[in-house]
Parts: C-alpha cells; structure tokens; sequence
C-alpha cells in the first residue's frame, strides 16, 4: 500500500500534467481536452510512482521496460506531458504540438521518443497487446504490457476478439484499463453504446476485474500492485473518472472531447488546475 507522502506526490505530478495539457492545446487550437484530463492520475500512477511500470527515461530501448499502450491514442496529449516531465521529449516541443514546426502529432507515432506503438484508430491497442505480451512471454521477458483504452472504444469488436486471446493464453503480464469517463465524441457512451456492467463483462471473458476511482491515487496504485500480482489471468481495471477533470466548465461535456479553447477559458482553465495543485502541498 502506497504511503501518503507517494500518494500526495502523484496526485501533485498529475495536476502538473493536467496544466501541460491545457498549454499544448492553447487558444484557438482544437485538441483532446476531456480525455486526456480524466486519464491525469492513472497515466501519473503508472510513470511516476515507484516499483509500478518499468520505465527508465535514461534507456528506452531497454529490453526488460515495461510497455505502455494508448489505446484511445486522441488523450496522447497526457502522455506527450508524462514524457517532457521524464525528460524524454524536450518541454519546448509541447508548444509545437500538431504544428508542422513540431514532431509531436495528434496521435501517437513510433517516431516519437517512449512511444511503443502507432494508436488512435479505436479498438486496436489491445490487440497489439496482446501480441507483445506473447512475444515477451516467448523471450522469458519479465516485462508488462498496459494498455489503456476508452470506455466508448469498447463498442469496437476487435477489442473483444483481443480480449478473449488474452485469456485463452493466460497473459497475466497484460493489464488493460479502461478511462470510464462516460462521455464519447458525440455525447454519453450509456445513450450511444451501453455495456451496463464493464467489469461484469470482462470477468465474462475470463479477465480478471477491478473496479476503482480512477481519481484516486492510492486506490488506482493498489489496483496495479493487484493486477500485477495476479496469475494465470488477465487483469483490466475500469476506471471510474470524470472527462475534463478538473476543470469546472468542461466537466462531463462531450463538447470538450476535441475542442479549441477561448483565451477567457484557458486562463480559467490553467487557474483551476494551478490552484487544485496548490492544495496538496
């Protein structure tokens, strides 16, 4: 169980990551706001908390790192913040984001530093996977594999073929988390596509599956020491978060899932995270 101190810690670098977020979409520019704000602590939990994802900034390329899957590759912007807080893109690049003067596109790419795989186009994350968990199981890797993907993602049926592949070979090293924001592009995913019970379903495909608040630092960090420790199964954690977290006019508004931003809102918009963050010290 993580201590406060950690917990406090975390929390503090995911508010951080929330304002770099708001700085790379800037006024006027139209970027992934919702998501990539709910996915603040998990994202936060898995690269900067101790003895959680393998990942040295310093060795990229080392064959024992553990792999981090964005699914939902539109919140790329959450890992672009995660990657320059690490040190791995340089801070001046956030500026440049989806701009040709930039190399940081709208969507993960491989030819950016700590990216694993190309990502976005929805419901394919999983099967990638899958595959790498085999190829390291076949390499008596101890490596991981974590795989992040939106709860509206789960309409797509290719996910559901990865998931039951996973379970078929047993890859307990393949943890999945679903960003259960509830809010999809075009409105609320329970109007759109609705999966009553995500968990319920997952254990149907022979996953094991944790349900946690995915604004919780602590509970999300005893979820991966779970999903971690489990043998002879997958683990997905559902992730119960609010899309825009944190900032009060973009909470739970589909509006916000790509949007621009009005100088009026992101100074609100920075002021809101800045003062939050100022809370936990």
């Amino acid at each position: 169980m993580a201590q406060p101190d950690e917990i406090r810690r975390i929390a503090r670098i995911a508010w951080n990551l929330r304002a770099d977020v708001v700085r790379m979409i800037g006024v006027g520019k139209a970027g992934h706001l919702g998501g990539s704000c709910s996915l603040a602590e998990i994202v936060a939990a898995l690269y900067f908390a101790k003895m959680k994802m393998r990942f040295d900034p310093q060795a990229l390329g080392d064959p024992c790192r553990d792999r981090f899957l964005l699914s939902k590759g539109h919140a790329v912007l959450i890992q672009y913040a995660a990657l320059a807080e690490l040190g791995v893109i340089p801070r001046e690049e956030l500026e440049k984001v989806k701009t040709l003067a930039g190399r940081l596109q709208g969507h993960p790419d491989m030819a950016t530093p700590g990216m694993e795989a190309v990502t976005g186009s929805l419901g394919q994350g999983l099967s990638v996977g899958v595959g790498m968990a085999l190829a390291l199981r076949l390499a008596q890797s101890p490596s991981r594999v974590y795989v992040v993907m939106g709860d509206g993602e789960l309409a797509e049926g290719q996910l559901w073929e990865a998931a039951m592949a996973a379970a078929r070979y047993r890859l307990d090293s393949l943890t999945g988390i679903v960003d259960r924001n509830r809010i999809q592009a075009t409105g609320p995913t329970k109007e759109i596509f609705d999966i009553p019970d995500i968990a319920e379903k997952w254990r149907a495909f022979g996953w094991n599956a944790l349900r946690v608040d995915g604004h919780d630092v602590g509970a999300v960090l005893d979820a991966l020491d779970e999903a971690a420790a489990q043998k002879g199964a997958p683990t997905v954690i559902v992730a119960e978060t609010v899309k825009g977290k944190g900032i009060a006019f973009a909470e739970n508004l589909a509006a916000f899932h790509n949007a621009a931003l009005t100088r009026e809102q992101y100074d609100q918009a920075l002021r809101e995270i800045e003062e939050a963050g100022r809370r936990l010290q």
